[in-house]
């Protein structure tokens, strides 16, 4: 194997590939990414067993092909190497069986390989009807639900976020037990009963890839698997098995009481109010209503107390106590000027929505005070 390249273009895909490679993985193999170059272009993969990553680099995008072939090379060098070098074409070559010879004009590196034959076969294949969605829509979503799924693997499926389909709506779901975000969206799709879970972190590692281009991303379903293809990347993720708990009975659907605010302002409130919290607490901070005035208070022994106001056109009563850190977290998630605060009483979730939009629902537990 041999072909020259811009430093960019393989710098580019090699950036995207390498996020399928584990630094904890035991299997050396899986270490690597394989470049296997043939008449249509350079085919670089990587696989941790969790994510696979295919990028595929169109002949008319390498300045010279010389011979085709494949090798495997340690994932972590071949990317550190290439990003150091200068802005150049590069040359690479397969040497003495599993070597990789890495030159540009001033410079020469050599690189120990592997037998490409060593490397698992990733099944990277596709259906007839895959589901199509806005890439913008897409890390949008993940943007306003991934940071309510769990990190604890006490409950694996906690982990995932729920993509579901019927009747033509897309809806995803992510919680941590504590807090909950829905997404809803109407897709135009040939499928139905969709209901799957999929690693939020692995869904985070392809917003990643994905830049701001407002082109279609392509999602292909099997039983145990999702493939994403995005330009000429293909992304494949395991799906997380178990079942996902229903959202239908969590999320009321009367509220006593509905506060309208100004997003940036109870943001800032809320803010401010958390600098008095501490983890030990659980960032806990108030909201207490009455006489059509929203308080924001927060008292620590340590540090001292904080108290804001804003006025407000309710005149209900409520003293309920949350986490400062979940709250900001759902605010952030919102794109509106204004923000409803719906409750019930100080034991019922509080639900954030914009006004006049049911699209994206927060739910966020009250934390007990004594």
């Amino acid at each position: 194997m041999k072909f020259i390249i811009k430093k960019e273009i393989l710098m580019e895909n090699l950036n995207n590939v390498s996020k399928a490679i584990s630094s904890k993985n035991l299997i050396p193999i899986l270490s690597g990414i394989k470049f296997e170059l043939n008449k249509k272009g350079l085919f670089l993969s990587a696989s941790d067993t969790d994510i696979s990553i295919e990028c595929f680099i169109d002949k008319e995008n390498i300045v010279n092909i010389y011979s085709e072939g494949s090798i495997v090379i340690g994932g972590k060098y071949i990317v550190e190497l290439v990003r150091k070098l200068p802005s150049t074409d590069i040359t690479i070559e397969v040497i003495d069986g599993y070597k990789m010879l890495i030159t540009t004009e001033n410079s020469s590196f050599n690189l120990n390989g592997i037998n490409p034959n060593e490397f698992p076969n990733l099944y990277l294949e596709e259906t007839k009807e895959p589901i199509t969605l806005n890439t913008n829509l897409f890390k949008e979503i993940i943007n306003q639900t991934s940071f309510t799924a769990s990190s604890s693997e006490t409950r694996p499926i906690l982990t995932g976020i729920n993509f579901k389909i019927n009747n033509n709506v897309l809806e995803v779901i992510a919680t941590d037990s504590y807090r909950l975000a829905k997404k809803k969206i109407d897709v135009d799709v040939n499928v139905d009963n969709i209901n799957v879970v999929i690693p939020c972190r692995n869904l985070l590692e392809l917003s990643k890839i994905i830049t701001d281009d407002n082109i279609n991303l392509e999602i292909h379903l099997f039983t145990n698997k999702v493939l994403f293809k995005y330009k000429n990347i293909l992304f494949q993720s395991r799906l997380l098995s178990g079942t996902y708990p229903a959202s239908s009975n969590i999320i009321p659907l009367d509220f006593k009481i509905s506060v309208e605010c100004e997003l940036t302002k109870l943001f800032g409130m809320i803010d401010r109010a958390s600098l008095l919290t501490s983890d030990k607490d659980k960032n806990t901070i108030k909201l207490i209503l009455e006489n059509k005035i929203l308080t924001i208070f927060s008292n620590s022994p340590e540090i001292g107390k904080v108290e804001e106001k804003m006025n407000v056109d309710n005149d209900n009563f409520i003293d309920i106590s949350f986490s400062s850190k979940y709250m900001l977290e759902a605010l952030r998630s919102f794109k509106s000027d204004k923000i409803l605060i719906n409750m019930i009483d100080n034991n019922s979730p509080i639900i954030l929505k914009e006004v006049d939009n049911d699209s994206l629902i927060q739910l966020i537990l009250p934390i007990k005070t004594y």
